[in-house]
C-alpha cells in the first residue's frame, strides 16, 4: 500500500472516531447555515482539523483544499501535491441522525488524483484505491457491476441544491430516468454514492453543482474498479464543473445520452 493511502486512512479513522462520538450526542450539535440546505456543525470543522494535523504531520509541505477551512498552496518540490478532503460528507443527514454520510480524502498530483480514501464510519466500510493499483472495499477488490442494461441499473443521483435556477432541467432528468431504468436512488452522500458504483451496488450515477471534495476519492475509485467517469460533455473535467456521470462501461453512455439531451450547452461540462 503506497504510504501516503496509509497516511489518509490513518486520517479518515481519526475523523471517524470524532464524528461516533458525536452522533451519540446530536441534542447537543450546534447548527450553522453556509446556504439554503447546506449546514456544517462543530463536528465537520473537528473531523478537518484532525484530518489535516494527520496529514501535515507526515506531508507538510503538501497543498490541502478542504471543504470547510479552504485552499492552502503546497510548498517547494511538493507544490503539485495536493489533498481535497470533505471531513463530513452529508452533513444533513448526520444531524438528522440518518446514517448516511462519510469522510472523503483524494490526493492529487498535478490536478490528478492518485490516491483515494472513502470511510464509512456507521458501516466501518473503508474504500480505498491507489492510480493503477485498483480499488478496495476493506481489504478486498471491488468491481463495478456487470449490468450492461439501462433498464436493469439501479442509478444513484443527488438533487442540485447548489444550483436551484437549474431544478426544472433535474427533474426533466430524473422522469425520463425514472421511466427507463430498474430505479434511482437519492442518499444525499455524492462521495458514498461513487463508491457503491464502484463497488457495484449502483450502476450508475449522475449530479451536478457539486464540490471537487465530494468527488474526488469516489472518481479514483470507479476508474479503478473498471467504471467509466466524466462530466456531461464526457471529458475530464468533472472537478472543474461539478457535474458528473458515472457507470459501468455499458450504462455509462446511455445514461450520459439522456442526461445530455435534456441539457443546455451553457451547463454541460
Amino acid at each position: 500500500m503506497h504510504p501516503a493511502l496509509n497516511i489518509a486512512i490513518k486520517a479518515a479513522r481519526r475523523a471517524g472516531q470524532i464524528i461516533n462520538r458525536a452522533s451519540n450526542d446530536l441534542d447537543l450539535l450546534k447548527v450553522a447555515t453556509k446556504q439554503p440546505n447546506d449546514f456544517v456543525t462543530e463536528v465537520d470543522k473537528a473531523a478537518e482539523a484532525a484530518i489535516i494535523e494527520t496529514l501535515r504531520e507526515a506531508y507538510p509541505s503538501y497543498g490541502i483544499l478542504a471543504e470547510e477551512s479552504g485552499l492552502s498552496d503546497g510548498k517547494g518540490a511538493d507544490s503539485d501535491y495536493q489533498w481535497i478532503i470533505d471531513p463530513l460528507d452529508g452533513t444533513t443527514n448526520f444531524i438528522h441522525g440518518l446514517p448516511q454520510y462519510a469522510i472523503s480524502i483524494a490526493l492529487a498530483k498535478g490536478g490528478v488524483i492518485e490516491q483515494a480514501v472513502v470511510f464509512d464510519p456507521n458501516r466501518n466500510e473503508l474504500f480505498t484505491a491507489s492510480k493503477g493499483g485498483g480499488a478496495f472495499l476493506n481489504g478486498r477488490r471491488i468491481r463495478v457491476s456487470k449490468r450492461t442494461k439501462l433498464a436493469e441499473s439501479l442509478i444513484g443521483t443527488g438533487f442540485p441544491y447548489r444550483m436551484f435556477d437549474k431544478v426544472d432541467l433535474y427533474l426533466a432528468v430524473f422522469k425520463e430516468l425514472a421511466e427507463k431504468t430498474a430505479g434511482q436512488r437519492r442518499p444525499g452522500a455524492a462521495s458514498l454514492d461513487l463508491a457503491y458504483v464502484a463497488c457495484g451496488r449502483y450502476d450508475g450515477f449522475w449530479e451536478f453543482g457539486l464540490s471537487p471534495w465530494d468527488m474526488a476519492a469516489g472518481a479514483l475509485l470507479i476508474s479503478e474498479a473498471g467504471g467509466l467517469i466524466s462530466d456531461l460533455r464526457g471529458d475530464t473535467n468533472y472537478l472543474e464543473t461539478g457535474n458528473v456521470i458515472a457507470g459501468t462501461p455499458k450504462v455509462f453512455a446511455p445514461l450520459l445520452k439522456i442526461v445530455q439531451s435534456h441539457l443546455p450547452e451553457s451547463i454541460r461540462g
